[in-house]
């Protein structure tokens, strides 16, 4: 599949260019990004150019979608799906960049990514899931946002740079009303 450009009232979702590296460098440096996503630790110039690579391999094969985030000309995160296993599932992931953080950008393009992936002239998806380190609210917050229902503790499951830690899941249903919901590891 050729990458798909996504737009929003404010923001554009696209694939990487070599002129973002330096962009996805200086933000893989945030402490908060390296502890709670999968990207290497430490982070160096030459993994966002590897990263840059990867993201155009992923997009012409069958598991993987991955967009930068930009708000006119600065890139502010990324965004994607992962594990798409060809029966209408995927996971959701994310990360933005330190000093972009707040104003409700996430929040807007995962709208936009989760209505592509519904869509059958996207992903096609039933589901969608979110994983992340227990402990990661800042995540938490955002995927309650979006509707994702929480469904509980994968104990040791999700492994990167740090090792083993044990991760949250929640699910989104194509059917299911995309307003938030109490989450009890959020004290709701």
């Amino acid at each position: 599949m050729e990458p798909v450009t996504l737009r929003t009232a404010r923001l554009e979702l696209s694939a990487p260019r070599t002129d973002d590296v330096d962009a996805i460098y200086e933000a893989c440096q945030d402490p908060h990004i390296q502890r709670y996503t999968r990207v290497p630790s430490p982070y160096t110039r030459e993994d966002a150019e590897k990263f840059i690579g990867a993201v155009a391999e992923q997009w012409a094969g069958e598991q993987h979608r991955t967009w930068v985030i930009r708000e006119g000309a600065t890139l502010v995160g990324t965004i994607g799906f992962y594990r798409l296993d060809g029966q209408g599932n995927g996971e959701i992931g994310y990360w933005i960049a330190p000093g972009r953080r707040g104003g409700g950008r996430l929040r807007e393009a995962a709208n936009a990514v989760i209505d592509w992936a519904f869509s059958p002239d996207g992903a096609g998806l039933t589901r969608i899931e979110w994983r992340a380190v227990v402990g990661n609210e800042a995540s938490a917050r955002v995927a309650r946002a979006l509707g994702f229902r929480f469904e509980g503790t994968l104990r040791q499951a999700l492994v990167s740079a740090n090792g083993r830690d044990d991760g949250w899941i929640a699910g989104l249903l194509k059917q299911d009303e995309r307003m938030p919901r109490p989450w009890p590891v959020l004290g709701d």
